[in-house]
């Protein structure tokens, strides 16, 4: 399988691992990493999400765990590779059953959102078969520090309950941002950002194409520093 390059780091892939996706490069690129500066990336995959965040961000220590060993290896090679491997840890681990005395200033998740099915296509990341939602929020809350913000995207007609479960914890939601695939559709997928303490939502919209196979300038604007594509004419 090709390596997927960006402009300053690649990212390996192979068949045993979900690739990289638009809905990664969307969560790298635009969560919270300004006051971030321990990081924490749940359910890692290639890596990609842990590499973005580390380019945004160039004091950020950032640690990936994940459950599968096909990724975390995988990851590591993509994390060594890169230029920011000595702020680059990854580990293999249940998230649920992880221990640790650390906090986090950022968690950020593409979690899985199928509920399980027949289907042997990437389970451990595309099915809550070793992770939901409610696992991650709940485990979260634990590991945020004061000021920490949990940071995910999940398709949109998720949002609701995601929301709920927080609110059930006493997460609070306070940055929203609705996805389109093209102009003119409804929302396909939302990055949803919460804190420890309660403050106004700032909700946006965002479209990835504005016609077929053509990206918005906002997407082209957002991924400038990491694509490796020219703007058009």
């Amino acid at each position: 399988m090709k390596p997927f390059r960006f402009q300053k780091f690649t990212v390996n892939q192979n068949k045993y691992v979900f690739r990289v996706g638009t809905d990664g490069v969307l969560l790298g690129a635009l969560c919270s990493v300004e006051n971030a500066n321990s990081v924490l990336e749940v359910g890692t995959g290639t890596g990609l999400i842990s590499l973005m965040i580390a380019q945004r961000n160039p004091t950020a220590q950032i640690l990936a765990i994940d459950i599968d060993e096909n990724a975390t290896k995988l990851a590591e090679g993509n994390f060594r590779n890169s230029p920011f491997s000595e702020r680059l840890k990854v580990l293999q681990d249940d998230f649920k059953e992880w221990e640790t005395g650390q906090q986090f200033d950022l968690i950020v998740s593409n979690p899985p959102y199928f509920e399980e099915n027949d289907s042997t296509k990437d389970v451990l990341a595309r099915q809550k078969k070793t992770l939901d939602f409610t696992d991650l929020i709940e485990k979260s809350k634990k590991l945020l520090s004061r000021e920490g913000i949990l940071s995910v995207i999940i398709p949109f007609q998720e949002s609701l309950f995601f929301q709920k479960v927080c609110h059930e914890n006493k997460l609070f939601l306070q940055r929203k941002i609705n996805i389109s695939g093209i102009k003119d559709a409804p929302p396909k997928r939302v990055i949803l950002e919460f804190a420890l303490v309660p403050t106004e939502v700032i909700e946006t919209d965002f479209i990835i194409e504005k016609f077929p196979r053509v990206y918005s300038e906002e997407y082209l604007e957002l991924t400038k520093d990491f694509h490796v594509f020219k703007r058009a004419d």
